[in-house]
């Protein structure tokens, strides 16, 4: 927020009036300290509008005042939205400013991103977006920003799952006496929902049932839908393919990390899932040779005389 006495920006916040943290192991929201209390209203919550309407021809329009609700209490409610969206701690500085591209496709998944996020038709039907690529090149870090700016900026409703755990918690809701559908239900509903980790998993009839069910339900009402995988979105596998470099999926048995190299994310979801993913999304795929920004910063880490860089980096 800018001082009505100095003019300056604060030095926290830097004038968005909100601060973004890690708290545990989820980003979390909170109004900045130099906004709780709020100068336009003084902390009442509310302001008067002026507004002029014409009652009678005769006595012609008139001007009245009116309380509405203050910019604080949207930010606050937005705020709480964003809180609500269950995105990674790890996430918590994730922004399209800091996002370093290596290559050409990375500034093309970026450039999508922050066009899809600057473009929202908050009235309107908007495609989602699809990113693909290695460990480490940024994919977690761009949603991540694309639905800060959805939630804190636009005000909208938005969910983050990542569908291993997904999968786990509709398991344990199974004990716990719920159904699948309760937990699915939400985020059906929810205006733009992010999906990580796309195609992991046993590929268990449960894991298949859930997922189609989860796509369906998000196709049908026309919801936008965000998805990251690790797994290539090339619609044929081709006849030799080159071994991709390690770490490209999750570490596993050299035999079955060997056989997981060779899957597409079609062979992964089905052909009945994907097609649908082919009309609700716009898809980037980054090269395998990509870096895992993660594994640069701690080389450099590594080497002698090198000051700590920390784990800033594009994500995941």
């Amino acid at each position: 927020m800018v001082s009505k006495v100095s003019g300056e920006v604060c030095g926290t916040c830097e004038g968005r009036t909100y601060v973004i943290e890690r708290q545990g192991d989820r980003a979390h929201a909170r109004v900045c300290s130099c906004s709780v209390r709020c100068p336009l209203c003084e902390g009442r919550g509310f302001t008067y509008e002026v507004k002029e309407q014409t009652f009678s021809a005769k006595v012609g329009p008139k001007r009245y005042e009116v309380l509405v609700p203050c910019v604080c209490q949207h930010r606050a409610k937005r705020v709480a939205l964003f809180n609500d969206i269950g995105l990674p701690g790890v996430t918590s500085h994730a922004s399209f400013e800091n996002y370093r591209a290596a290559n050409e496709a990375q500034d093309r998944a970026r450039n999508l991103a922050m066009h899809f996020s600057h473009h929202f038709d908050k009235a309107g039907v908007n495609k989602g977006f699809m990113l693909s690529g290695p460990v480490g090149t940024g994919k977690t870090h761009l949603m991540a920003a694309t639905l800060k700016h959805l939630v804190l900026e636009l005000g909208l409703a938005a969910r983050y799952v990542e569908i291993s755990l997904l999968y786990a918690t509709i398991r344990r809701g199974f004990q716990e006496g719920k159904s699948g559908g309760e937990i699915i239900g939400p985020l059906s509903d929810v205006a733009v929902l992010a999906i990580d980790e796309m195609g992991k998993g046993r590929g268990s009839q449960f894991e298949m049932e859930t997922l189609d069910e989860l796509i369906a339900r998000r196709y049908n009402a026309g919801r936008t839908t965000l998805f990251a995988t690790n797994y290539s979105l090339e619609p044929e596998r081709r006849a030799s393919r080159t071994a991709a470099p390690a770490g490209y999926h999750r570490p596993a048995e050299d035999a079955k990390s060997a056989l997981r190299e060779q899957e597409l994310l079609r062979e992964r979801v089905g052909e009945r899932i994907y097609s649908r993913l082919c009309e609700m999304c716009t898809f980037v795929e980054m090269p395998k040779d990509t870096p895992d920004r993660r594994r640069l910063i701690q080389e450099a880490d590594m080497r002698p005389g090198s000051p700590p860089t920390g784990s800033r980096g594009t994500g995941r």
